[in-house]
């Protein structure tokens, strides 16, 4: 298989927002549709940080009021 999974990133720590993601989709600035294997879907607000595709990773940065 060759989903991932997404995390956001906050204080340095990793927090699981979905498991098996199929497809990262953008749908305006920083707000990214993810949509699982399962079809399960989610709107998350972030930046990608980095993705890690050995280890199967999508890292978002999350949003601060200053935009950054």
């Amino acid at each position: 298989m060759c989903e991932a999974n997404a995390y956001l990133v906050k204080d340095g720590q990793e927090e699981l927002i979905m498991e098996s993601v199929d497809v990262v989709e953008p749908e305006g600035k920083d707000i990214w549709r993810l949509v699982s294997i399962f079809g399960d879907q989610k709107i998350i607000r972030g930046r990608i940080q980095r993705m890690e595709l050995v280890d199967h990773k999508i890292l978002f940065k999350e949003q601060t009021t200053s935009g950054e």
